[in-house]
């Protein structure tokens, strides 16, 4: 059970790391990742069904996520469309793509197939598949973490950053912004389409209806890992933003199995992830102003000792 809940976090981990670079880093409004988790899923899904290695399937789960952030890039970009409507266009056009994907069928199941996980059950027989499942999901989450860390501390990763935190500064260096976007994009959306393809093996099918709320539960779990601890070094955001997503998933999975003690049905799980994500934002808000008083008092309080030395 508890090795479930921390594989599920993991996975979703992937996909919260993919926002996080969207919404954080960027400072876009990016909802693409509706239609790209459910493009990287049925992309993975259907390339094993057909034979393609577990591995290979995985990186193309990666490239299949990668276009899609390409393209909302390219509309916000060359069209001149808002970030948010840009990716609403992307999110609602990939709907059909994914259907025609996944064989013009809903649901694609993965029978008697092998996946990551059947693979290192095999290998480590020794161990309850629920730990090879685990261990084998810490690992790629991991992997991914350090790439991450270590491609937004190189001077391409420094720039996107910079972006985000403002624009004209990437310009004034003579700097193409829309290249940034792009990468920035189609990375976030990479990592996105990667945890839908993960998704997909682990619990054995792909749907095209998987992807439905998914921008809101990964702030959801991007902020939970905010309240934690206050950071500005990427290699703990990126911690932070796990370790949200691992207790984002520990109370939803614990909210199923206790929540009718006080009248809480799995309807009402969308609901109180907003009401998270408004409480969060509210909070974050104060917290601001209050950081700005408390700044603007002590720099009052210098004048005053200033004057009163003089």
């Amino acid at each position: 059970m508890i090795e479930g809940i921390f594989v599920d976090g993991l996975i979703f981990s992937i996909m919260a790391l993919g926002i996080l670079i969207s919404f954080r880093i960027l400072d876009l409004a990016d909802l693409t990742c509706d239609g790209s988790v459910v493009t990287g899923a049925a992309t993975a899904g259907v390339l094993i069904i057909n034979g393609w290695p577990v591995t290979l399937a995985l990186l193309m789960s990666f490239v299949a996520g990668v276009l899609c952030g390409v393209i909302t890039a390219l509309i916000h970009t060359k069209l001149k469309v808002p970030g948010l409507l840009a990716g609403i266009l992307t999110m609602t056009m990939l709907y059909s793509v994914n259907l025609r994907i996944l064989g013009n069928k809903a649901n694609l199941p993965l029978l008697k197939v092998s996946t990551v996980y059947t693979n290192v059950a095999r290998i480590l027989s020794f161990l309850p598949a629920a730990v090879s499942s685990l261990i084998i999901t810490l690992l790629i989450t991991v992997l991914i973490k350090v790439l991450m860390d270590m491609f937004f501390r190189s001077d391409l990763g420094l720039c996107i950053g910079a972006m985000g935190g403002n624009e004209q500064t990437v310009i004034s260096m003579a700097i193409n912004p829309t290249i940034l976007k792009v990468i920035g994009l189609g990375l976030s959306n990479g990592l996105i389409g990667l945890s839908g393809g993960l998704l997909t093996q682990y619990q054995g099918f792909a749907d095209v209806n998987l992807g439905q709320g998914m921008v809101v539960q990964g702030l959801a779990a991007i902020m939970i890992g905010e309240f934690i601890f206050s950071t500005n070094k990427i290699s703990l955001i990126t911690i932070r933003a796990i370790i949200g997503s691992i207790i984002y998933k520990a109370l939803l999975f614990y909210g199923r199995k206790y929540g009718y003690l006080i009248g809480i049905t799995p309807n009402d799980f969308k609901l109180l992830t907003g009401l998270l994500v408004i409480l969060s934002l509210a909070v974050a808000k104060l917290k601001s102003a209050q950081g700005n008083s408390l700044a603007k008092y002590k720099v009052l309080k210098g004048i005053l000792q200033k004057k009163e030395t003089r």
